[in-house]
């Protein structure tokens, strides 16, 4: 059927494969579609009717045909097989791998009983794969993992002309990101929102690849709503949008603080993770600060405790405040700077984290992440 380089089809089929469900609802949506075209070309293709993910790759040698088999265990052999080309043919109802001296043989699905992969919606616009994987990274973060909520597991994507807007909450913190893109028509607009655990793994799979990533959505009342696709290097993917529905969450950041505190993130990070050591996983770890530095501390009364000072820029009034540490060093790892300002009003508003990336012409910086603090008890 054809010969392919073995690290070529193993990353093909390894990136296919992340897309099939772990429980298919049908046995046939575990498989994955193998076709050669007429001109020479292979596809590779994975659905379960809410994401699908299709790869193209140019051979050497091929006769046209399709073939459906477990795409899980086609990932785990062609990750094993040795660095020499792989040849697959189709006997009867089973298909052989063969690269060096390794033999596989593998049943094959009844190709008629598999889904056609949806129609990519209209191209929109694109924007770097690295931009992008940078952008999802640092938002997907704060959304939540309760699928009881599902307007909470979404990643909402706002796209006024040049502007895309990024946004998710999980109600105890809310990541905000701006970026800049290439839209196909100046006056494009759109709001969808994409599942948070499929965009960030779409975004980190897309990413690093050098080359641009293509946003597949119609604009409001356009055709293929409900659907949002992405494609890069011969690789396209798309998934089905959640309800549009979302907190309106611009009224939750706030503009005025009364204390700013800026420090090296890295020396923060390492602080809160040994301060940490000893809270228990809802306990949070408490931040106070005076003049030019901060005191961490965690634990108290009959528990382990743990306390670490660390310099600091500080003005403003001195402040008492507590935050989760786990969601607090989520946030210090998605700002993506050297530096991290934490800006605070009270010790029970919502304070925001950000890096020391220079801001816009209005002074507002491009990534904002807001953080609930926990009340201290008096």
């Amino acid at each position: 059927m054809f010969r392919v380089d073995r690290d070529v089809l193993a990353e093909a089929v390894a990136w296919t494969a992340r897309s099939l469900p772990a429980r298919p609802s049908v046995p046939v949506l575990a498989g994955m579609r193998l076709e050669v075209t007429e001109t020479g070309q292979l596809k590779l293709s994975g659905f379960d009717y809410e994401v699908s993910a299709e790869v193209t790759l140019e051979l050497q040698t091929g006769e046209p045909g399709v073939v459906l088999v477990s795409g899980r265990l086609l990932a785990e052999i062609t990750r094993a097989l040795p660095a020499q080309p792989v040849d697959v043919v189709v006997e009867g109802a089973k298909a052989v791998v063969t690269c060096g001296s390794s033999r596989f043989t593998l049943l094959t699905m009844p190709v008629e009983d598999y889904p056609s992969l949806p129609t990519m919606p209209p191209a929109a616009g694109r924007v770097g794969s690295d931009v992008f994987a940078s952008a999802v990274g640092q938002v997907a973060v704060a959304a939540g993992k309760d699928d009881t909520l599902p307007m909470l597991t979404g990643v909402r994507v706002e796209i006024e002309g040049d502007t895309v807007t990024l946004a998710a909450t999980d109600r105890y913190r809310l990541a905000v990101r701006e970026l800049k893109w290439q839209p196909g028509q100046p006056d494009f607009s759109a709001i969808a929102m994409i599942p948070g655990r499929t965009l960030a793994d779409t975004a980190k799979a897309l990413g690093g690849t050098g080359a641009e990533v293509e946003i597949a959505l119609s604009s409001a009342g356009g055709t293929g709503e409900g659907m949002i696709g992405f494609s890069s290097a011969g690789r396209r993917t798309t998934t089905r949008l959640l309800d549009p529905e979302f907190p309106k969450y611009r009224s939750l950041l706030p503009t005025e603080f009364s204390a700013r505190a800026q420090l090296p993130t890295a020396a923060f990070v390492e602080a809160v993770k040994r301060v940490a050591l000893v809270a228990e996983r809802n306990t949070p770890v408490r931040l106070a600060f005076r003049g030019d530095e901060v005191v961490l501390e965690a634990g108290s009364g009959d528990e382990a405790q743990a306390v670490e000072v660390l310099p600091v820029e500080f003005e403003g009034d001195d402040i008492n405040i507590a935050f989760n540490h786990q969601f607090l060093l989520e946030g210090l790892g998605a700002i993506d700077s050297d530096v991290a300002r934490l800006q605070m009003t009270t010790s029970t508003k919502p304070a925001i984290l950000t890096g020391g990336k220079p801001a816009d012409d209005d002074g507002v910086p491009d990534y904002r992440y807001l953080i609930m603090p926990i009340r201290l008890s008096s």
